[in-house]
């Protein structure tokens, strides 16, 4: 964090957690660093699977993916993925080759965009698992799937898979505040994976975030992240991401308490980010950041 930045912070604290869900999804990996690309953490949202028609599936419909999980071997370049009762399947993490990997037309949201078939080992596996036809697909970096520049003030941010936009921001002390409202009401403490955010922040305000228009972060050269759109929640949080069973309670809590006059009454959690600068840095927990305030 620059010297400016520090001196201009409204609010600080640290960087408590990074998070990358490499197949949209499916469970999240934990890690302790991250590079940053202009699309978000490197390999989140980078796979994505789709039924015959291309379209892309989630756990709205599918609780199972939540049972599916990835993790990176970086040394051997690949993704292992595992699901129970199957074994182990290997996919690489190299780009295919464009001359010679064939490519499927896939829908994620209203977005339509080619994308490489990772081929039908990977289908049959990814058919067992969630008990239904289907394919990975992965993403390619020729295609373009832009934010909303209504809420990115007008910069430029491509996305893989991710539903719109490239990163999602929340803060540790939202998760101790939803917790603390569930015990009160005789539920058990979730895990705040399920709201499935890139950057979990420490050391601010419950939900501070809902009131942060840029993020600076300490890395080796300036980071600048511009917080743009509140994250609109889908029935996903109540899903638990070990077991895959739901949990209704969840999104009946919430909607206690955080529904959003910004998106006409929705219920939000966490807002979703893009990267104003330092595309190529590295992130890492315990990193300092800093953050401008805005009030509308």
């Amino acid at each position: 964090m620059t010297a400016f930045a520090i001196d201009q912070a409204d609010v600080t604290g640290t960087i408590g957690a990074l998070w990358i869900f490499p197949i949209k999804s499916c469970a999240g990996i934990a890690v302790q660093q991250a590079r940053l690309l202009p699309t978000g953490l490197e390999w989140d949202r980078a796979w994505m699977v789709v039924d015959p028609q291309g379209v892309f599936l989630t756990q709205r419909d599918l609780p199972r993916m939540a049972l599916v999980r990835p993790s990176l071997d970086i040394a051997a370049g690949v993704l292992r993925v595992n699901f129970p009762g199957q074994e182990e399947l290997e996919v690489p993490l190299a780009l295919p080759l464009v001359a010679s990997a064939p490519q499927l037309s896939v829908q994620v949201w209203s977005s339509h965009v080619q994308a490489w078939d990772v081929g039908d080992a990977a289908a049959q596996w990814f058919s067992r698992a969630l008990q239904r036809e289907c394919r990975l697909v992965r993403f390619d970096p020729a295609q373009q799937r832009l934010s909303s520049t209504k809420w990115t003030g007008g910069i430029q941010a491509p996305n893989q898979f991710a539903d719109a936009y490239p990163l999602l921001v929340t803060t540790s002390a939202a998760f101790v505040a939803l917790n603390d409202r569930l015990q009160a009401q005789g539920h058990a403490v979730v895990d705040g994976v399920r709201f499935r955010a890139n950057i979990v922040l420490d050391g601010l305000a419950e939900h501070e975030e809902d009131f942060m228009e840029t993020v600076w972060v300490a890395a080796a050269e300036p980071v600048t992240l511009r917080l743009c759109k509140p994250c609109a929640r889908c029935p996903i949080p109540n899903i638990d991401p070990i077991t895959a069973q739901i949990s209704p309670e969840v999104g009946a809590t919430l909607a206690q308490y955080r529904q959003d006059a910004r998106l006409d009454g929705a219920i939000t959690f966490g807002v979703n980010a893009v990267v104003a600068k330092g595309a190529g840095q590295v992130l890492q927990v315990g990193q300092c950041v800093g953050g401008l305030l805005k009030f509308d």
